[in-house]
This record gives structure tokens, sequence and C-alpha cells, in this order.
């Protein structure tokens, strides 16, 4: 018998599986012949690729992970203490395995079906109140991007509490001492915003400016430096100014909390609790003010409430998915938060408890107070102003670079990038050996050395002795589950118990449309906790990180290769950031070309609701474009409103596939009318899972699209982030893709830094990458054929039971579709009711009642198999035939299965049943549901109550005391 010699392992049918058998019984269900023949009825031809997308051949996972370590050793780890934000870290292992490498945790999607996120939703409260602990403050949110957005963040929202004699004032003052990368992120936000940024020293501010609305300071600032604020905080409250501060939440063990000295709001980063540095991201950034302001904390923010049977629970409370809402009137344009790096460092907190994050903070002041001291006494000039982990030495340029030999020598970076100015940053990896080794590197060239004795002696009567005014005297982290879980066993055991309240890919599939929750690969994440990706510092010598480099290089090829366009950009850090960068470029662009005053976006009214709150945010004034009764875009009603604003048109942003699920034919003529009106045509690329390989952005006609990396090239949702969002442009705009004066100065006619780090959340990089080498181009324009394969075989399964909103013109979807359940209302069943009762069922709802009130948008992506194809669509059926019982007057129209979803196993297995089915209905539907159950954590949650009694900390442990009674009683 003779064999295939040939590579067995192809990583395509892995994620997708075969064309097949299984791909003959979805063609008949559509009534096609052939994966051709339907995706000629879906996409229009005029729009094809007449060539296929060049990329490098697939490789086996065997053969990438060989590529990829190479490629990784190219990164060459040394002990960077350079800090300016960025800190080595221990992350325990036990979160490592059981966190960060867990699928089930990093496929969750985002926590908005509460009653089956109780894990993530707890551990996000653990995270705020970990953050309102330190801080000092009353309130904090689920987490941001990083520290400088964050920072962007809080200059916004302050400015949006101006009343009284500031309600016009314009100005915010940035203490100069604050991060380089933080001062660029707020000068790219505020020009657009009609802020006037003020850089200066604090000390020689005029408070009774009458223009000036806000201060931010940082604490420690830049130079190391922890200074006493408690007297500029006052004067600045004395004439109505807003105070932000920027902390290090590690230094706040032991230095006082902005909270207790005034502070309005605090912003920061929770990197170095646990979190990878990995070259800048992604981190969990972090927000905290006062309880007044909490109606204007931009994010999300977690709160408790009760369920249906009055036990307490969590759901995402106030502003959730605002920028949807409120679309041009919101706020803040946050769609993604860094979920799965707050879940870490929240985590962190618990696993070391309010003690051990003292000890970390103590040990790493000491060292460093011990390397002060050293240093002098080698002769070299020390900063004598209170620090915590940050010594500042003066030196000539000779020294300086001498020094820079030396370290590097040994494998070691610190920071030169001031002036005659060398800055050392100790972290929680640094031990007394780390210390030893420097004071080497300088007594080098001092030219003297410290004797063993004379070292010993400072390293044994170092001690803390801060000046009162900032000597921490507050307790934190006092709730018990920060005091409970310090034994590996217990934290094992509590992450765990949390995992099993989340339903996420490895229960089942997520549909939600729009946001593609397709296989996150084990090859594609391997990479990513080794630490020649992990442990890079972002502002690393270019010579350290030539592995990054080579992989940045190639996915920014891989991506402008796929989207058509010349060139990329990989610092936007999440999709609606991606959104604000795109539009900058276009707005850098007609500055470049003397077109300035173009200022106006067209939206289609379909958009996704961060559309118009970016457009908003880049300083843009926007006009709704209406959609016809097929729901595309109107292209007369686009006609005419691109002629009126011709003079003035900047863009229209439109979203391809349309967020109604159809490849609508007239998308050259729409970005023709763009184009001939003076404007550029922004791609939103949500939806891009359904063009890879058959059409692009460039071939459509658009001139700049973001990816969001976390939908359509596997990065996994985390819970809600991390998200990547890097934009491809023309090559007309590709001189204004977002830079970083910090790291990065050679593109002069680049806009300013929209993230903190050049690269964005780089560290998460290596999935993207992994993806498009494992599955080439061939591979990836088969995912596209199966995501809408697979899409069209749930739109013909379901079409008989739940009216399809949208079709293109041969009635087919492309990767999603809109599933109208607005006709059930007349029975008193609501949309919400159906995607709890999906629970029942096991499965996540699809998305609820976007882009139209009422419906589902359903999204199977190319993952899934026919077999869940069909469990899902059998739960749908099984569920319109629920709603008919209800129709029919054969259930009650207020007590029945869907109004009472989901229901709990307390619920199940209570002594009476009083409800009028059965228990097995209720919670065993389907044959299936009872071979693989999952129970969901809580019945259904009230919102409103929630909102109502606003809880956005760690509930006290007499709140659960009912429910453990409750669940310990034998069954």
């Amino acid at each position: 018998m003779r064999g295939n010699l040939k590579p067995q392992d192809i990583f395509e049918y892995r994620h997708h599986g075969k064309f097949d058998a299984s791909t003959k019984i979805k063609l008949q269900k559509i009534g096609v012949t052939s994966v051709d023949e339907l995706i000629d009825q879906t996409v229009p031809k005029s729009i094809r690729l007449k060539d296929p997308v060049k990329l490098p051949e697939p490789l086996t996972e065997h053969a990438f992970l060989g590529e990829i370590r190479a490629l990784a050793s190219k990164n060459k780890i040394f002990r960077s203490l350079i800090g300016q934000g960025y800190y080595d870290t221990k992350t325990p292992t036990v979160i490592q395995r059981n966190i960060l490498e867990n699928p089930g945790w990093y496929t969750a999607y985002t926590p908005y079906q509460a009653e089956i996120a109780q894990g993530r939703l707890e551990a996000l409260i653990n995270f705020q109140t970990m953050v309102t602990d330190l801080t000092g403050m009353e309130i904090a949110n689920a987490s941001l991007l990083d520290e400088g957005t964050a920072a962007a963040e809080a200059m916004s929202m302050l400015a949006g509490l101006r009343k009284g004699p500031k309600k016009s004032a314009n100005k915010f003052f940035v203490d100069k001492a604050v991060f380089d990368q933080t001062i660029e992120i707020l000068q790219t936000r505020s020009n657009p915003a009609g802020i006037e940024l003020v850089v200066g020293d604090y000390n020689t501010l005029d408070l009774s400016d009458p223009g000036l609305y806000g201060v931010l300071i940082q604490y420690p600032n830049k130079y190391g430096v922890a200074n006493d604020y408690e007297a500029f905080f006052k004067q600045a409250k004395e004439h109505n100014i807003s105070i932000a501060v920027a902390a290090d939440l590690l230094s706040l063990a032991l230095l006082t909390p902005p909270g207790e000295i005034g502070a309005d709001v605090v912003i920061g980063t929770t990197q170095r609790f646990g979190v990878p540095l990995g070259y800048g991201g992604p981190h969990a950034a972090y927000m905290a003010t006062l309880d007044k302001y909490k109606r204007q904390l931009p994010g999300r923010i977690i709160g408790s409430s009760i369920d249906k049977e009055g036990d307490p629970g969590y759901r995402m409370a106030l502003q959730t998915r605002e920028q949807h809402i409120r679309r041009e009137k919101a706020t803040s344009n946050i769609c993604t938060a860094q979920v799965l790096l707050a879940v870490l460092a929240g985590m962190y907190a618990v696993y070391h408890g309010s003690e051990g994050i003292q000890r970390i903070a103590t040990k790493i002041h000491l060292l460093a107070k011990s390397l002060k001291v050293s240093l002098s006494k080698l002769g070299f000039e020390v900063s004598d102003s209170p620090f915590f982990d940050t010594i500042k030495l003066s030196v000539t340029a000779a020294d300086k670079n001498q020094i820079r030999k030396n370290a590097e020598k040994r494998h070691f970076n610190f920071h030169y990038f001031f002036d005659e100015t060398i800055l050392i940053s100790l972290d929680e990896i640094c031990e007394i050996a780390d210390v030893l080794e420097i004071i080497k590197i300088f007594s080098e060239v001092a030219g003297k050395q410290l004797d063993p004795p004379e070292i010993e002696s400072i390293l044994d009567t170092v001690e803390i002795n801060y000046p009162d005014t900032i000597w921490r005297k507050s307790d934190f982290l006092t709730h018990e589950v920060f005091n409970k879980y310090h034994t590996e066993h217990e934290l094992l055991r509590y992450i765990k118990k949390l995992e099993n309240k989340d339903l996420s890919l490895v229960h089942s599939m997520i549909s939600l449309g729009s946001c593609t929750m397709k296989l996150n690969a084990t090859t594609e994440m391997i990479p990513i906790t080794w630490p020649e990706f992990g442990s890079i510092h972002p502002f690393a010598p270019r010579d350290q990180v030539d592995g990054y480099f080579t992989l940045f290089e190639e996915l920014e090829s891989y991506l402008s290769e796929i989207t058509g366009f010349s060139a990329t950009s990989l610092q936007p850090n999440s999709g609606a950031q991606g959104e604000f960068a795109g539009l900058m470029v276009i707005k850098s662009y007609f500055k470049n070309i003397g077109q300035e005053h173009r200022n106006i976006t067209l939206i289609p009214s379909s958009a996704h609701g961060t559309n118009p709150a970016s457009a908003v945010m880049a300083g843009t004034k926007v006009v709704i474009v209406a959609c016809d009764e097929q729901g595309n875009i109107d292209i007369e009603d686009l006609k005419l409103k691109a002629e009126e604003y011709k003079d003035n048109l900047a863009a229209l942003m439109v979203t391809y596939p349309s967020t109604h699920g159809v490849f609508e034919e007239g998308i050259m003529e729409i970005c023709q009318i763009i184009h001939e009106n003076g404007g550029q045509v922004y791609m939103d690329g949500a939806n891009m899972n359904a063009q890879v390989g058959l059409t692009s952005p460039a071939n459509i006609g658009a001139d700049v699209c973001h990816l969001n990396l976390h939908k359509t090239f596997s990065i996994p949702h985390g819970g809600g982030g991390p998200g990547v969002g890097p934009i491809c442009v023309a090559d007309h705009l590709a001189d204004f893709l977002p830079g970083n004066s910090f790291t990065d100065g050679d593109n002069k006619n680049s806009m300013s830094a929209v993230s903190s780090s050049l690269y964005g959340s780089a560290g998460v990089l290596p999935i993207s990458y992994a993806y498009i080498r494992l599955m080439g181009a061939e591979g990836l324009t088969n995912a596209t054929k199966n995501a809408i394969l697979n899409a069209n075989y749930i739109k013909a399964s379901l079409e008989d039971y739940y009216p399809v909103l949208y079709s293109g013109s041969q009635g087919r979807c492309a990767h999603e579709m809109i599933l109208d359940c607005r006709e059930f209302k007349k029975a008193g069943v609501e949309v919400e009711d159906i995607a709890k009762r999906l629970m029942d069922y096991g499965f996540h709802a699809p998305t609820v009642s976007f882009p139209v009130a009422g419906t589902l948008m359903v999204e199977p992506t190319e993952s899934e198999s026919l077999e869940e194809l069909d469990r899902f669509c059998e739960a749908m059926i099984s569920i319109r035939n629920e709603i008919r019982e209800i129709e029919e007057g054969i259930e009650d129209s207020q007590n029945n299965v869907l109004k009472n979803a989901p229901h709990t196993l307390t619920v199940a297995t209570a002594e009476k049943w009083e409800l009028p089915y059965s228990r097995k209905k209720a919670v065993y539907p389907l044959p299936y549901v009872a071979q693989n159950k999952f129970w969901p954590a809580v019945g259904r949650i009230d919102n409103a109550y929630g909102d109502r009694n606003l809880m956005c900390n760690c509930l006290p442990i007499e709140a659960f005391k009912e429910e453990e009674i409750e669940m310990s009683k034998p069954l």
C-alpha cells in the first residue's frame, strides 16, 4: 500500500473542517449545487477579486511552532529597568495556567448576558474593588485600554462636568512630568475636542485662570518623584478646577492615595499586577472617580443586583453599550475593554492580598533605596526627592554613554531618554543580586568599588521613612475575597468556581452577529506567554527586538495584501480606537493638502454605534444617511447629502458587508459618489470575516479601513478584551498613519499617537500572525466561504420559523443574518425572553436588538460543525414552538418557560415545584441538553433594581449566606 507522504496535519481542516459530506447537506438545504454557486449568488461579481490573495504557503502547526520559536529567539530578554509606566512583574503560574492560558476564560464573550457570565463579573467586581481601595476613590470602571487613553478619557469626562463659571472653560493643564506617551495621546485627543492642552510646571501654574477647567499630574512622576500635592489640590479646588491623577497603583500600597487628598479622578495601568509587559500591551488601565460622577464615568461598570428569586447577582450597570444607544451624543466610543487583563490583575490582588501587595511594594522600594545609597557612595549625583521605585542620576554625557555600554554588556536596560539623566526603575522581579550587578556597572565608571560589608550594611539598614504627608495610613483590600485565597489550592478552586459559572466557546457556539466568535486555536495562543514575547519592555532598544519587528513587518504586509491597501498601522488597540485613528488619518491628509475645513462625516442609519461616537471624537459633524426598505444605504439620499455637503465633506463611514448582513450591490457607486464630492471612504472592518479572499476594502473603493483582529483574525475576545484594531490605508494616506514621538520619530507627516505604545497590544499580535501563517491564502478564502455557507444554512433552516429581515437580491445573506422577533410581542414575548431561554438550551444568545430593536443577529462563523449548527437550530425551533404555545393560549402569557428563563439548579431542585410546566421542560427541553447541561449561575437579573441600588464593589459576604445554605440542601 502506498501512502501520501505530504504533510497530513493541515491546519485549515482543524479550523473549519473539509468540504465533505456535511457540506453537501448544507448546500442541499440552501438549494445550490456548490459552494462557488452560493458565493456567486451572495457576493456581487463587480467587487470580486480578479487574482487570489498572495500570502506565504501555509505551515503545519508543528512547523509553525518551530518558526515562531526561531522568530522569538531574535528578541533579547534584558532586565529592562526603564519604567515610564511599564514594569516587569511575576504572573503567578496558577493564574497564568488557569486564566491566561485557559480557553474557559479567554474564549468567553463580553458579559452582556449576565446570568451566564457571573464568574467574569465577579472577577471584575474584584478588580473594581482593588482599584477603589488602592486609589482611595469611591467607584471604578471595569478597565480601559491603556494609561494614555485612560488619561484622555479623564480629560473628556472632566470637560463634561464643567458647570457654572467654568462652563465655557476649555484649558486642560498637564504637568510636564507626566509620562511623555500620555502627553502625546492627550494632544491627539484634545485638538478635535476643542480642548486647549497646556503643558507646564504645576508649581508655576496660574490657578486663577478662568479658562482652566482641569489638571493632570503624575504620581510618582516620570522622574520617579513622589511629590506632596495636597496643598496644590486644595488651591485648585478653591478655583473650581477638577483634578486628575495618573497614579502607579502598586506605589499606593505605601503612598497616600490620591482620593485622600482631593482627586476627582484617578487613572493608570494595572500592568504591574501580574500582567506581562508584552512590548507594550495588552494591559488593563483603570479609572476611578467619585460616586457623584458615576453617570459620567466612561466604559463599563460592573454592579450588583438581584435575580428573579431575590438572590444576589452581578451585571453590567449604567452605561452598558452607551455608544450604541446615544451614538453621536455618546461621551466616549469605548467598546472593547481589557477584561482578560483586568481579571489577571484582580486575581493577582486576590492571590497576594493587602499584606502581599505591601510586601512586594516594600521590597521594591527598599531595594531601590539601597541602590540609591550605594550609588551616592560611589560619587554619583542622585536625586534626594521622595520616590517609590525610580532613582534619578545626573551624569555627564561621557559617563552616560559608558554606563549604557556597561549595562547592555551585562544585559540591563536603564532609561536614557532625558539629557544628562539616567533613571533606574526597579520592579517586582528585582532581587539583591540585581542591585549588586547594577552597582558593579556603575563602579566601573566611578573607578572605585564598595566593599561587600559596606553593601551588606546598606541592605540591612535601609528603611521606609517617607514624609508623614505622603505615607499611606489607611487600610486596603480588606474584603474577605482578598484574604482567603493565598494558597495555590484555594486560589485554584476559586478560579475554577468562577470559570464554571461562565458559558464560553468550550461549551457551545456563540452565534453573535457582528462579533465573530471563531476558533482561537491552541497553537495560535501558545507563543503569547513565552518570555521572548511577554517580557519585552516597549522602550527597549531597537536592536533587542528584531523578532518583534520581523513579526510586525510581515503581519503588516499580510494585512495590507488582504485589504488591498498599501500600508498598515498596528497601533490602535481596539476596534473603536481604529475607527478614531482612521478618521484622524483622513483629517491629517486633508490638512496636508490645504482642505482642513472638511468636517462632515456621513454615516448610514444602520451603522455601529461606535461609528458616530468616533466621528464626533475626531472633531467631525455627523450627518445620517437613510437606509431603504431592504436595509441598504439609500443611494439617492446619499447623493443628496454628499452634494449638499460637498464643500465640507470629509468621509463616509460604511460597514461592508452591511450591518444588516448583506453585500450591498451599490457599494462601488456609493464610494464613487463620496470621491466625486471630495470625501474619503472609511470602511468599518467589523464584517471583514465575509470579505477575506473574495473581495477587499480597496476593491470596493474604500480609502481606509480598520480590522478587528479579535474577530476576523482569531485573537480571542477574552470576556470583553483584549481587542486590536489596526488600520490599513491606501497609498495617499500612508504617510499619515499614527506614530509615537517617544519611540519613533522617522515620519514627520504621521499623526500623533492614539495608543500609549507604538505597536499597541503587541503581545497578542503573534495570534493573528499565527492564524495567517497556518491558514495561507487558500485557507483564509475557504474560511470566508465557510462563514457564508454556515450563515445561509442557518438562514435556510430557520426562515420558516423566524422571518429573516434582510437578504441580497438573490435571497442570500452574507456571514450573518437578522431574525425578526418583533411579531412575538403580540403574545407578550420579548426578544430578551428568547435570549434568556436559550441559556436553558446551553447557548449564548445571538446579538440582541442590534442593529434593529426586537431582533436577533446571528453569525455562526466558519469554525462551527454541521452538528453544532443543527443543535443551535433545533434549540431555536423548539423555542419557536414554545412561543406558539403561548400564541395559541396553551401556555400562560406571563407564567411560562420563556418569561421565567433561565431556570437555575436551585429552582429545578426546589422541594416545591409550582410552575405550570414540568421541571423537565424547564431544564431539559431537548434530549441533547440532558447529556451535557450548562446551568446558569443565577436567575434572570433585575437590571432596573441594580441601577436604582448601585453597588459596584465586592458585596458583603452576608449577601451570599442564604444562597450557600440553600445550595447545601440535599437534592
